[in-house]
């Protein structure tokens, strides 16, 4: 207890000396008059600065001179700045009345300190707000002056064609994010009955089920803390990402994300009817299905929430497409076309590149730009083909390729390719970076070298796996599954998925595209005859269907109308010059690998390449983020995949 008593006059000690009760504080008091002076010299100053701040906000206004667009961001620059200056100063006195009110408090009364503690952190946050705020409208007033800035350089040089090209993009892409752009930030701060103190640099916002429909509710506070009781938050930030939850802290909770089921319920009810109309209209149902996506996408009802969730489900559709693809395709013909596959891949990207780099030349474009764009150019949708394809391939002749095999094989060794991009594009990002130098240069030439080596090691590990697997593995796994699902189907479709995701991640493991492992594992099991494949096709097709409904759903997505009707004429003479361009290329390529007899087929596998992969709009957008290429190159070639 004397320790205690101790304890508690050092502490009132303390608190007197702070209160200024000791004449000890003689010196603090000059300090503190000191610091008084010069807080109460900024003050002056800061209401000197805010009045010359609102004359020249007046003189702009009365600037007769000024469009009024222009006249109008240069007074809200103005006051951007004035509201700086206001909210600086009211933090200085928050801080101030905080410390005051801390130092009146009672130091053992845990419930006060932890009220102030509680207002500080409320203070916080709303300051975080308006700073996050500020900050974005300081970010586009930078942005109006580089844009001024390139608009008086414009005036006072003649601009090349494809400077006009590039320039008019740039202002369609700007109208097609003004009309995109959600705006979920500022429109949920500002909209009655949400709580935005649950803030830090984001909003919080969820739902609750009152009287059969869904509002948007305030988070109920308890003891200072929120309290999720029913569905899940959603968090928005200051750039309008939308963010929800994916692990909870309390997992003794089951919870599911109802915008992703609302989402999938959206897509596969518009799919039907949209599938249907183009069957009666004689297309295939894909494009019904793209549709689908357009009209619930962005560009149309903007409808889906959990956008990034529906792509990657049908991401799983691009699996288990490849792995019906590698059903219909057994050893026996896989070993007739790998030849041709790997010389045909090969050569039409090396000829896309060459005539990429010639363009280049000629417009005045960076090397690794060019080479990136004619790399993502050259790759083409196999997904889309082998739809097409469904039902049609038709058994070899003697000494002659069925079209169907050296398309598809084609098809499958550009997946291979793709994984290269992927790993070589660090390198191409150094390159852009830094293209002055020749040891950067060579060094990334070289690396380019060693990842091609890389590669090709892992494709003789994976084809002697392949090996492996059908010599001691397959034929043992499939007679076990077909033996335990006579009863139900259950253990072979689960078997099944097992063994495609094996293989996929045997290859992901290896720096190789999934979809090839996709591949491989509906070949490996074609190997062991009709029976096997028609049985496992019974089971898959269905599973395969679906995800390839959600997966050319997500396509629609990225399809903006809006914007393909502004740049019409751009997008429709560079759709037309690169189908004529690959498919001349494929045709001279075929024409010098193909056996003779089997030339007549290059026509055809040509019209089947002429279109551009999907994959290429993720590359295009991994490139876009590491500042390969800008967003003017990127959105004219972001359009689903076109058929010849």
């Amino acid at each position: 207890s004397l320790g205690l008593r101790e304890d508690d006059v050092v502490a009132q000690h303390a608190i007197k000396l702070h209160r200024g009760r000791s004449a000890v504080a003689k010196h603090a008091w000059s300090w503190v008059s000191d610091n008084c002076r010069r807080l109460g010299s900024l003050i002056r100053q800061k209401n000197t600065a805010i009045k010359k701040l609102a004359v020249a906000a007046a003189a702009v206004g009365r600037d007769h001179s000024l469009s009024d667009p222009e006249r109008l961001f240069q007074v809200h620059t103005l006051e951007v700045f004035q509201k700086e200056l206001n909210e600086s100063e009211r933090s200085v006195f928050q801080a101030v009345v905080g410390l005051q009110r801390a130092l009146q408090g009672d130091y053992r009364d845990v419930v006060n300190m932890k009220e102030s503690s509680h207002q500080r952190l409320e203070a916080l946050r709303e300051a975080a707000i308006k700073e996050e705020q500020e900050y974005v409208e300081l970010v586009a007033a930078e942005k109006h002056q580089v844009e001024a800035v390139k608009s008086a350089l414009a005036q006072n040089k003649t601009l090349s064609m494809l400077d006009e090209i590039l320039e008019d993009v740039r202002r369609a892409a700007d109208r097609l994010e003004e009309e995109i752009e959600d705006h979920a930030f500022d429109n949920n701060k500002q909209m009655n009955g949400v709580h935005v103190a649950n803030v830090e640099a984001v909003l919080r916002v969820e739902e609750e089920e009152e009287d059969g429909g869904k509002r948007r509710r305030n988070a109920s506070r308890r003891g200072g803390e929120v309290e999720d009781d029913v569905g899940l938050s959603m968090l928005i930030d200051s750039q309008n990402n939308q963010y929800v939850l994916t692990k909870p802290r309390d997992s003794t909770m089951p919870r599911s994300d109802q915008h992703f089921i609302k989402d999938l319920v959206s897509v596969v009810m518009l799919s039907l009817p949209c599938g249907w109309l183009c069957t009666m209209m004689g297309l295939p149902p894909m494009f019904g299905y793209i549709i689908c996506g357009v009209l619930l996408g962005p560009s149309g009802l903007n409808s889906i929430k959990s956008m990034v969730q529906v792509e990657t489900l049908g991401e799983l559709g691009v699996f288990f497409t490849l792995f019906v693809v590698g059903l219909e395709f057994s050893p026996e013909r896989l070993r007739k076309v790998w030849k041709t596959s790997v010389q045909g891949s090969c050569y039409l990207s090396l000829l896309m590149v060459a005539t990429g780099l010639l363009w280049g030349q000629v417009l005045h474009v960076r090397p690794t730009q060019t080479v990136f764009i004619s790399s993502c150019l050259s790759l083409s949708s196999t997904p889309l083909v082998s739809r097409f394809l469904a039902g049609g391939a038709r058994p070899d002749k003697d000494g002659e390729l069925d079209y169907s095999s050296v398309l598809l094989g084609m098809l499958v060794m550009q997946d291979v390719q793709l994984g290269l991009f992927i790993a070589v594009m660090p390198t191409l990002i150094q390159a852009s970076q830094v293209c002055s130098s020749k040891d950067v240069v060579l060094f990334g030439g070289l690396r380019v070298l060693l990842l091609l080596s890389q590669v090709l090691f892992s494709l003789a590990v994976v084809l002697l796996l392949c090996v492996l697997l059908k010599s001691f593995l397959i034929g043992p796994y499939y007679r076990k599954l077909h033996a335990e699902s006579k009863g139900s189907k259950e253990i072979l479709v689960l078997g099944t998925a097992a063994f495609v995701f094996l293989m996929l991640t045997v290859t992901e493991f290896l720096d190789i595209s999934m979809e090839l492992g996709c591949f491989l594992a509906g070949a490996l099991l074609s190997s062991q005859g009709q029976i096997c494949t028609t049985e496992i096709m019974g089971c898959i097709e269905p599973i395969r269907d679906f995800l390839a409904i959600i997966f050319f759903a997500s396509i629609g997505f990225h399809v903006f109308p809006t914007f393909v009707l502004y740049e019409l004429t751009v997008l429709v003479v560079l759709t037309l010059s690169l189908v004529i361009m690959k498919f001349l290329m494929a045709v001279l390529v075929l024409s010098a690998i193909l056996p003779k007899g089997s030339r007549h087929i290059r026509w055809i596998v040509s019209a089947g390449l002429a279109q551009v992969s999907e994959f290429s709009f993720v590359l295009g957008s991994r490139a876009r983020r590491a500042g390969i290429i800008s967003r003017e190159v990127l959105l004219p070639t972001n359009r689903p995949p076109l058929h010849a």
